[in-house]
């Protein structure tokens, strides 16, 4: 057989082949089929030792002779830095053509592994997305197809690649770019997508002026959302108290015997609130009422005598002093009688604790028994951690929202702020502020939530790194 007769038969069979190819290609239904086909079924153009395919947001994804990759496996790691750095070089040089690689085409670090795993010769098919392969319109400058996006084909052999080998795969890109397009759905919530996506939007575009390149204009997006203003803002544990309560305090030494109101009643004005115990001031009222009969008839017996006793007569001013003071005594004790049955100054709600904590207790005058707030005379008050003191101004608002009712926050503006920390029941120092309501509430006095309080504008920056620059400072000291 004549030599042109020869390559003209295998011309012939070369396109069947292809052609054979194209067909499975397109009638693949998955991207696991796909990939079988052009790692697996390409020696039917042309011959080769090994094959792979690799995808940009999957990174390697088919071997030839292996059903499922070890992705810890070294050969593996190596082929897919290897893949990724020839998707990466043909981004840059805006090109997708097949093209012949040696070690020698490959950063040192990779090359040094090469005779470890391959023959001399491979071929890179790159299989470029489809926006990439998309002709730009007339009048308009084509741009480079992002960084490291796309997939590719590697084939590796003994023999150099001849360039009706080169000519005939590049045929076959086209085929299998087109067919893979149409099944690949990357995964976008993967990792390597997600990083791969930062990575085209940080890397320099050569074609783009400095001020078009998109790292400069995420850095300027992200200074103008840095100095954005917003309110200082802090948060801290508040609660609905009454801003003019009426305290109650004991008016004597004595024993609580009974409460007449419950905790949060309301109660009116003259109603009885508590009492002490009246025995002991009932036996001594009693006593000094028997002390002054009995002064008031010695004076009697006195006065009569005096009419005929001239030393009986002289007697008389020191009896009358001591009537006074017995009638003195008498009339002290019955008003503390009287003062043992505390009854409401006025009309509100009795804000104290439990009645069985107070029944049987000793008290002293002037100790604090309860309180009577007026329903609506009640303001915010809130305890703002040492950490958290901000400068507020004059009528700043504060918010708080109750946790029985956390969508209808309480409106108030600031009324006074304590200059000094003081110590709270759990230990902590903390600054009491108060706040006054804008409208009266139906929500009861005692309520407790969490107030925020809004200081004044400072740019984004300021607000997010406020906190970790004071514990960077506290802890460093600088």
């Amino acid at each position: 057989m004549i030599p042109e007769l020869q390559v003209t038969t295998a011309a012939i069979e070369s396109s069947f082949s292809l052609l054979d190819l194209s067909r499975r290609a397109r009638s693949a239904a998955t991207l696991r089929e796909l990939g079988f086909v052009l790692v697996n079924d390409s020696r039917a153009l042309v011959p080769y030792r090994q094959a792979g395919l690799w995808i940009a947001s999957e990174g390697l994804y088919t071997l030839s002779g292996v059903v499922q990759i070890e992705a810890n496996a070294p050969y593996a790691q190596w082929l897919d830095k290897v893949c990724a750095h020839l998707a990466a070089s043909g981004a840059r040089e805006s090109r997708a053509l097949v093209r012949s690689v040696m070690a020698m085409d490959l950063p040192e670090p990779l090359a040094a592994e090469w005779q470890d795993w391959w023959p001399l010769h491979a071929v890179w098919l790159p299989l470029p997305a489809a926006s990439s392969r998309a002709a730009p319109a007339p009048g308009v400058s084509a741009s480079s197809p992002p960084a490291l996006d796309g997939a590719g084909l590697i084939l590796v052999r003994e023999l150099p690649w001849s360039a009706q080998d080169i000519a005939l795969l590049q045929e076959w890109a086209d085929v299998a770019a087109h067919a893979l397009n149409s099944l690949h759905r990357p995964s976008v919530g993967s990792w390597r997508t997600l990083r791969r996506k930062l990575a085209s939007q940080v890397m320099a575009q050569p074609d783009r002026k400095w001020w078009a390149q998109p790292r400069v204009r995420w850095l300027a997006l992200v200074v103008v959302v840095l100095a954005f203003p917003v309110r200082l803002t802090v948060l801290a544990p508040g609660e609905l108290v009454p801003s003019n309560p009426l305290v109650i305090r004991a008016p004597l030494d004595g024993v609580v015997d009974t409460f007449h109101v419950q905790p949060n009643q309301t109660v009116k004005k003259d109603q009885p609130l508590f009492g002490f115990d009246e025995a002991l001031i009932q036996s001594r009222a009693e006593v000094a009422t028997q002390a002054l009969s009995s002064a008031e008839t010695e004076y009697r017996q006195t006065s009569q005598q005096a009419l005929t006793d001239g030393k009986s007569k002289q007697m008389l001013a020191l009896l009358i002093g001591k009537i006074e003071e017995k009638r003195a005594e008498v009339d002290y004790l019955r008003e503390q009688l009287q003062r043992a049955r505390v009854l409401a100054p006025q009309d509100g709600v009795a804000m104290f604790d439990d009645p069985s904590e107070w029944i049987g207790r000793p008290v002293s005058v002037g100790e604090r028994i309860m309180r009577i707030a007026s329903p609506a005379d009640s303001e915010v008050e809130a305890w703002v951690p040492i950490a958290d003191a901000i400068e507020l101004p004059p009528q700043a608002k504060v918010s708080l929202h109750l946790n029985a009712s956390p969508l209808s926050p309480v409106v108030a503006q600031l009324r006074f702020q304590a200059y000094d920390a003081v110590q709270r029941p759990d230990g902590s120092y903390a600054y009491r502020v108060r706040a006054t309501l804008n409208e009266p509430t139906a929500h009861r006095v005692g309520l407790k939530g969490t107030a925020k309080l809004h200081g004044g504008w400072v740019p984004l920056v300021y607000w997010v790194l406020r906190r970790p620059l004071a514990a960077v400072r506290s802890t460093l000291g600088f």
